[in-house]
């Protein structure tokens, strides 16, 4: 039978928390025993199977451990802020959002890059923006991507005639870019992230 901790839930989660931002991964099984300072692996087990019947921990199909929500910060949302005229709108709070879970679906194969030149300020994405990049999913025309043109990486947005495909920039100082040899997607641009 496991040892049953002592250690409370949230403090467990913060440390556990504190193991994943460093590492940028959650602990093994011996890890979490070295962290609680337990003798066995069995009683890391023991915690593991706490945080997940408490929604704090994932297994996927073949038993992994994966991150939750929680793990990721939450920013409270207040409200909707008008765009044109001001409005009288009282502050409310509507609810916390984590910006990876709004920005993000699908974490194992999301990237980032900055973003250097000006082809796609057209498009709102300026130099030095960062953009979140989503692999394996088949570009539909209209979608920015980033891809290997005959060699060459760009990002641009995708587009197609019949069967020629191309890429067209959001700056009309750009060409449309039709490949040579080859064009392979690297991914799709889900999303922009500006600091002012």
């Amino acid at each position: 039978m496991p040892i049953k901790t002592t250690l409370n839930l949230d403090y467990i989660m913060n440390t556990i928390r504190h193991f994943y931002r460093q590492h940028d991964r959650l602990p093994s099984l011996q890890e979490i025993a070295d962290l609680f300072g337990y003798n066995s692996r069995s009683s890391a087990v023991h915690v593991v199977n706490r945080l997940i019947k408490k929604n704090f921990l994932k297994k996927d199909g073949k038993g992994k451990l994966l991150s939750s929500s929680c793990f990721h910060n939450r920013i409270k949302l207040l409200g909707m802020v008008s765009a044109g005229f001001p409005t009288p709108e009282e502050e409310e709070l509507l609810s916390t959002i984590s910006l990876d879970d709004y920005l993000i679906s699908k974490p194992q194969a999301t990237f980032m890059l900055e973003v250097k030149g000006d082809s796609m300020t057209g498009a709102g994405i300026l130099p030095k923006d960062l953009v979140l990049v989503e692999k394996g999913r088949v570009p539909r025309p209209g979608d920015i991507v980033i891809a290997q043109v005959d060699g060459d990486w760009t990002m641009k947005y995708y587009r197609k005639e019949k069967s020629t495909v191309y890429l067209e920039a959001a700056n009309p100082r750009y060409k449309n870019i039709y490949p040579k040899e080859e064009l392979n997607i690297g991914g799709i641009v889900v999303s922009v992230l500006r600091k002012y």
